[in-house]
């Protein structure tokens, strides 16, 4: 896995990955929103939805609804080109999900310091996962993500991981 420096479409897509995030944010949902895209065109996105209950709903994430609108939408399309986009570093879920889709890059705005996958030691993961091709590039307009992920955890209604570490990890900065 190698880390890139990002570009103006990393830029145009993260912002709209942030739009979706804000969405779900103002609808209680936590606030990851997610973008798929070939080159300049998103070819799907999904936010997060099921956290707004506080009961946590651990399968409908941003990823995994993109994924799914991807598959619906797009199902013979050739994916050595395409990028997620996501305003939270992927789960470990969902970056076992978009390996095996066969999305060859992943881009995301903050870290996941309590559940991120992309930091996994492949190397020791069967080869279905191990030697899948794969770029990430992170940090992405974080600040702006981590603004909205402050939002979520200062509000006391919302109890979904509140007084988890990712909870202290992002109370504990300021965002811009």
């Amino acid at each position: 896995m190698t880390r890139q420096p990002f570009s103006d479409t990393d830029r145009q897509m993260m912002t709209r990955a942030l739009t979706l995030a804000r969405q779900a944010l103002a609808a209680g949902e936590f606030p990851v929103g997610c973008v798929i895209a070939a080159g300049d065109t998103v070819v799907a996105k999904g936010h997060r939805t099921g956290t707004s209950t506080g009961q946590g709903n651990e399968i409908d994430h941003a990823e995994i609804n993109a994924i799914r609108q991807l598959n619906r939408s797009h199902p013979g399309l050739d994916r050595s080109t395409l990028a997620i986009y996501c305003t939270m570093e992927p789960c470990l879920m969902c970056f076992s999900a978009i390996l095996l889709s066969g999305i060859p890059r992943i881009v995301y705005a903050y870290e996941d310091v309590m559940g991120g996958g992309t930091g996994c030691d492949r190397s020791r993961l069967a080869p279905l996962y191990r030697d899948a091709r794969l770029r990430v590039t992170p940090g992405v307009f974080r600040g702006q993500s981590l603004a909205l992920f402050h939002r979520f955890f200062a509000d006391s209604g919302n109890a979904y991981w509140a007084d988890s570490l990712l909870c202290r990890y992002t109370l504990d900065q300021l965002p811009e």
